[in-house]
């Protein structure tokens, strides 16, 4: 069994603003980095063996962040766990899209150059699958909101995910040969005021 931890990046100043990030490189801002060390501190105690990132900046901030509170672990870059690319879409919000391209926008998404879902998806099969070969057992992934709502999805068709994936959320699967288990789901205990 491989257990998965898929984390989201720490918040930026377009998801704020609710703008379509997709493969456009966004840096966190002074939340997303206050987010970052808080998740680092309790992903420290939680026994991960090694660390994946998208290379874009948002989640390469986030992964060289927690990676500072576990430097024993090997943090790699993959291509493969990028965002969703939004083509046209990317930098704009829902009142923007409705306004150039109608409230059907969605429908049309290719017409945008959007990558598919399916595409997204296996690219991101493609990754597990060399995960899957590697000796370490619990795996970190730091990657985005849609990039992880679409692999639940795949991973435990099952079950009805409705929550929007928070920045820094913490969600966990366990690949099984017969059956995936999402036993964590959009967990950000560690952004929880204390006291």
């Amino acid at each position: 069994m491989k257990e998965i931890g898929f984390v989201r990046h720490g918040i930026t100043e377009w998801n704020k603003e609710r703008r379509w990030q997709g493969g456009t490189d966004i840096p966190l801002d002074e939340e997303g980095v206050a987010e970052a060390r808080r998740a680092a501190v309790r992903l420290a105690e939680e026994g991960w063996e090694i660390m994946y990132s998208s290379p874009l900046m948002r989640t390469r901030q986030t992964a060289e962040i927690i990676h500072e509170k576990i430097p024993d672990i090997r943090l790699l870059f993959d291509d493969r766990l990028k965002e969703v690319s939004g083509g046209q879409v990317e930098g704009t919000t829902e009142e923007e899209r409705v306004r150039m391209w109608g409230a059907g926008w969605r429908a049309r998404s290719a017409e945008y150059g959007m990558e598919t879902d399916e595409a997204m998806v296996a690219r991101g099969m493609a990754f597990l699958e060399d995960i899957r070969k590697r000796p370490e057992d619990r795996v970190l992934i730091i990657t985005h909101g849609g990039f992880i709502a679409r692999m639940l999805r795949a991973l435990t068709p099952e079950r009805q995910y409705t929550e929007r994936i928070l920045n820094t959320s913490v969600t966990v699967v366990e690949l099984h040969e017969d059956r995936n288990l999402c036993t964590l789901y959009n967990c950000a205990k560690h952004l929880q005021k204390q006291g």
